[in-house]
């Protein structure tokens, strides 16, 4: 627990001291954001402020993780380190999309090919590098069988086959990845809407994480303990996302000073992702980050309406814009949507929850 608590602490510190020394480093290059011309017109006055504070995100998250570890002398696992590195590996691509369009002064990054590719040989390398190094039980970071909030009884080795596991199990890591990674981004829209969010489903994970923890079957096995390994770990990297976010909103609630950019959406997607991918909950991850989920349909329904009927089914896609343009505060919007997110996370803690109560009866 104290690694936990560190973690959160430092990387929080990181984040809000750290923010500011960045947004400094912005202006002086003049790395500011392109505002699209077609969106609502109360972001025009957006246009250059800073972008890429997903940077100190992430930077905030490694430093806390590692230091956490070097003070209180414990390892870093496997699971962790995964986690961090699927992260890593999205913010990456994000901040090539980030520069691109810094740089040339467009709303356009990367083309959707580009980023859907890089994205796929992050998640394929975290998809394989999941089922491998077993533990003293024999337990991998990830595990073919299909869990909602833990592992259940279906495996993805259909017909006794670990090869056809494996692929259906990468097949589906990549698209837990791309998902969770695209639904943050699509959030990000409005000042401190994705970062509020993310914070609270990180939080969730803190709980998640110490609970299985303390309810493990390596150190407390019974008849619904969990076949989780690293839980100790997987807590102190959400607590690291969670007080990264923390941190980062005070410079990025409205009016916002910085913008995360795809560096710090992907990252945050990609983290959230791999939590829940280490932490066997992969299905209740769709409750717990309903608000990412409700954004992603939204665009979903007005493509696929306008392919279909040549009408749009809302104003404006994401979700937040329609609410924009049909004259809500960008204010409201964030606060209720925040209000809408801690509803998806406590009923999904709650659903976690539930299934112990019950299934220990």
């Amino acid at each position: 627990m104290k690694g936990v608590l560190l973690a959160a602490s430092v990387s929080l510190l990181i984040s809000l001291f750290g923010t500011p020394l960045f947004i400094k480093f912005l202006v002086k290059r003049g790395y500011g954001q392109f505002i699209r011309d077609d969106g609502p017109t109360s972001h025009h006055t957006k246009r250059g402020t800073p972008t890429m504070g997903g940077a100190v995100i992430l930077a905030a998250m490694l430093g806390a993780y590692f230091l956490s570890h070097l003070l209180t002398l414990n390892p870093p696992t496997a699971s962790g380190l995964l986690v961090l590195f699927l992260a890593a590996g999205l913010g990456f691509v994000g901040f090539l999309d980030d520069f691109i369009k810094i740089s040339k002064q467009r709303s356009l990054g990367l083309r959707s090919k580009q980023k859907l590719l890089g994205q796929a040989l992050v998640g394929i390398t975290f998809a394989g590098l999941a089922l491998q190094f077993p533990n003293e039980q024999y337990r991998t970071p990830a595990s073919l069988l299909v869990s909602f909030v833990r592992d259940t009884n279906i495996s993805l080795a259909l017909g006794g086959s670990t090869v056809v596991g494996v692929i259906l199990f990468v097949i589906f890591a990549n698209v837990m990845i791309a998902g969770a990674s695209n639904g943050v981004n699509l959030t990000d829209g409005l000042d401190g809407l994705a970062t509020g969010v993310s914070t609270m489903v990180f939080g969730a994970y803190v709980l998640i994480s110490i609970w299985t923890y303390n309810q493990n079957c390596q150190t407390n096995p019974g008849i619904k303990c969990y076949e989780v390994r690293d839980s100790h770990d997987l807590a102190l990297v959400a607590a690291a996302g969670m007080g990264a976010c923390f941190g980062f909103l005070w410079w990025n609630a409205t009016p916002a000073k910085i913008f995360m950019g795809d560096t710090g959406s992907l990252a945050l997607g990609g983290a959230l992702a791999g939590l829940a991918i280490a932490t066997h909950t992969e299905i209740l991850l769709i409750i717990l980050g309903g608000m990412f989920v409700l954004e992603t349909l939204s665009v979903v329904a007005q493509v696929a309406s306008f392919k279909t009927t040549g009408k749009r089914v809302l104003r404006m896609a994401p979700l937040h814009h329609h609410f924009e343009m049909v004259g809500w505060d960008e204010v409201t919007v964030v606060v209720r949507f925040w209000i809408i997110a801690g509803l998806f996370v406590a009923f999904g803690l709650g659903v976690f929850y539930a299934e112990w109560v019950v299934g220990s009866q």
